[in-house]
């Protein structure tokens, strides 16, 4: 993957509304892999990952058995963290008995006021945490998601479009070239 796969990523992806339970199970899961890591390290092995964690639908990933679990841990193609991987299996379990729309709705109810947000000038302007990470890994804990806490949970804000931080002069500000 190249500078220009990045950039790519950056300006059609990155901050843009991600909906769908399965869209945001994915990545939910990407973040926590990511965690320790680079995103580039991530989006290099995006595909590997989807492949993988077949597609990342929750149903098919719920059903994933120890051999699975197995299968996951040789697969050069993803990051081989045993507690990513298990946290990732037993989110999958706990989604399968939510309800359509469950986690695509708690996840947005998090999502700040645009007009309550400038938009950041500098990238030291860019928060790590906000009141409505802390929040919403909270409410995802208490709902028995693994492996996301408030600094996950603000990375899943950002690439999922509940929060927009291009800085105020990136021309993907606000939807891209």
């Amino acid at each position: 993957m190249s500078t220009e796969d990045y950039l790519a990523y950056h300006d059609t992806e990155w901050g843009r509304p991600v909906h769908g339970d399965d869209a945001l199970f994915e990545r939910l899961c990407l973040e926590a892999f990511q965690s320790g890591l680079s995103w580039l390290t991530i989006l290099r092995r995006r595909e590997g990952f989807r492949s993988a964690f077949a597609g990342f639908r929750i149903p098919a990933v719920a059903e994933f058995t120890d051999a699975d679990k197995e299968r996951l841990l040789a697969d050069a193609g993803i990051i081989r963290n045993r507690a990513k991987i298990d946290a990732t299996l037993a989110n999958a379990k706990v989604l399968a008995g939510w309800d359509k729309g469950e986690l695509d709705a708690l996840i947005w109810s998090h999502a700040p006021d645009p007009a309550t947000r400038p938009a950041p000038r500098t990238l030291g302007d860019v928060p790590a945490v906000t009141p409505e990470s802390t929040a919403l890994a909270k409410d995802l804990k208490k709902r028995s998601i693994r492996f996301v806490g408030p600094t996950t949970a603000y990375a899943l804000m950002q690439a999922c479009g509940l929060v927009d931080d291009h800085l105020a002069d990136c021309v993907a500000r606000g939807g891209g070239r």
